[in-house]
């Protein structure tokens, strides 16, 4: 493909055969978004793999070559592919996504079926829509509005879909360590990350870490009669209600001891308030449903963006005593919480759990019998978004949206990112995709703004071209 004009046409011919083809993009998203790929759930294994098996199919019928599944042991699957023919002279880029969900949370909750998907004022409502299918379909339509147009990609491509991002990619670097030249790059393109609002793109350049852990109270060998025993033997739902009230405080920010070891300080740029953003915090309350009347957490004297960008928070994320539904007189013989906790930039989550381990064992009342189980751990990750890489990505995000990127930080955290730039020596990381903030992903009625993904697809197309013109 030669430079200059003939370049800027193709790309721009590439683009265009986006749109032709956006209802069989949107068949291939709703067709993965029937398949219930929990990899959380050991009951799902076999979806996660029908997932990985639909997945393979889709990228070979766009053009990508050698496409299979792979992995570890231990591992979900992994799905890789690449279309290689453009030369050494010219860079090889990754292109990641995930067809793994999360768990549909309460069915009860959603509008619709999760598995089952369904359009609403533009936006495609499933579980997986937005996080992340839509960014492995966004990928296979990108490499194969190049082909059908071209007849041929700008650069060579490698795709990494991963099955097991949303339980932390617990065997990530051993994936890494045994397909290291099948997935060699020099750039990285995550379709994981999300949009500054609709119509509105996004360039991500930094994630908070994570940690996670489980804590169980026992006090009995099984549950009593509450008359019989109330007022004298200890209720361990209330005991682990007082060891959960005891780690934040009354802003809710972590309040035990390491919960903040180890966090670097934001530079005095990172802190300067973002007009629209950090002076309207109920706008950014409201879109994300909160209802009226509820107060946002975090000390207030500190922008909204640091507190959900650059500093530490904690979630229970899970809960088990006895269920409303068929609850009687009893005190329960125990009581567990999951709590998930996102990092701040330079904090060591195996520091972090044990300082919340020290707090807990310590706050433990009435004696009862305490267990935690430190989960996985990641750190934070952040890269300095200038350069000829990020450069190409706000001019690609430009001609896909036709409005300026905005560069941003998220608070969600994604595994993949910092292994497997490190693993190449550090090549940038370009962090896009499909999220907005009323996409709700990880919650019920997640949803994909259809508008916003034919773009984000379209500035794919773009990007390829764009990364081509640089230097290996």
């Amino acid at each position: 493909m030669t430079a200059g004009g003939t370049a800027g046409e193709a790309a721009a011919a590439a683009a265009a055969a986006v749109d032709d083809v956006l209802d069989a993009a949107r068949g291939e998203l709703e067709d993965l978004v029937r398949i219930p790929s929990i990899s959380a759930d050991p009951d799902r294994f076999a979806d996660v793999r029908a997932s990985a098996d639909a997945t393979v199919e889709m990228l070979r019928a766009h053009g990508l070559e050698n496409v299979r599944t792979a992995g570890v042991e231990g591992s979900q699957p992994y799905v890789i592919g690449e279309w290689m023919h453009a030369g050494t002279d010219l860079p090889t880029v990754l292109l990641y996504a995930h067809h793994d969900v999360q768990p549909p949370g309460i069915v009860e909750n959603w509008a619709s079926d999760p598995f089952e998907p369904e359009e609403r004022d533009g936006r495609l409502y499933g579980r997986g829509a937005a996080d992340d299918k839509a960014g492995a379909v966004a990928h296979a339509h990108a490499v194969g509005a190049w082909l059908t147009s071209a007849g041929e990609l700008p650069c060579n491509v490698r795709v990494l879909v991963e099955g097991e991002e949303e339980i932390g990619s617990p065997t990530l670097q051993a994936f890494l360590d045994a397909h290291v030249e099948e997935l060699r790059s020099d750039v990285l393109v995550l379709a994981d990350a999300g949009n500054w609002e609709v119509g509105v793109p996004g360039l991500t350049y930094s994630l908070r870490g994570l940690a996670a852990a489980d804590v169980e109270l026992r006090a009995l060998d099984g549950p009593q009669h509450s008359g019989m025993a109330g007022g004298a033997l200890p209720d361990p739902v209330m005991a682990l209600a007082r060891v959960l009230a005891s780690l934040v405080d009354e802003h809710g920010d972590v309040a035990f001891e390491g919960g903040f070891a180890g966090l670097t300080e934001p530079a005095a740029e990172q802190r300067v308030p973002i007009a629209g953003f950090d002076d309207a915090p109920q706008r950014f309350a409201r879109a994300l449903g909160a209802r009226p009347g509820v107060e946002l957490t975090g000390d207030p004297a500190i922008p909204l963006h640091e507190r959900l960008w650059l500093r530490p928070c904690l979630t229970v994320i899970g809960f088990d005593g006895h269920p409303v539904k068929g609850s009687s007189n009893q005190i329960v013989a125990r009581a567990r919480a999951r709590l998930s906790l996102r990092l701040g930039p330079g904090q060591d989550p195996g520091r972090v759990l044990d300082g919340l381990r020290a707090h807990i064992e310590r706050a433990v009342p009435w004696g009862l019998e305490c267990t935690f189980t430190a989960l996985e751990g990641v750190p934070a990750w952040q890269t300095d978004p200038t350069g000829p890489a990020f450069d190409a990505a706000r001019r690609a995000l430009h001609a896909g949206f036709r409005v300026e990127p905005v560069l941003m930080g998220v608070g969600g955290s994604i595994p993949f990112v910092g292994p497997f730039a490190e693993a190449f020596g550090g090549i940038p990381a370009l962090l896009m995709g499909p999220d907005d903030p009323g996409a709700n992903i990880h919650g019920e009625n997640e949803s994909l703004h259809l508008g916003d993904w034919r773009s984000l697809i379209r500035a794919e197309v773009f990007l390829l071209a764009e990364l081509a013109r640089i230097a290996r």
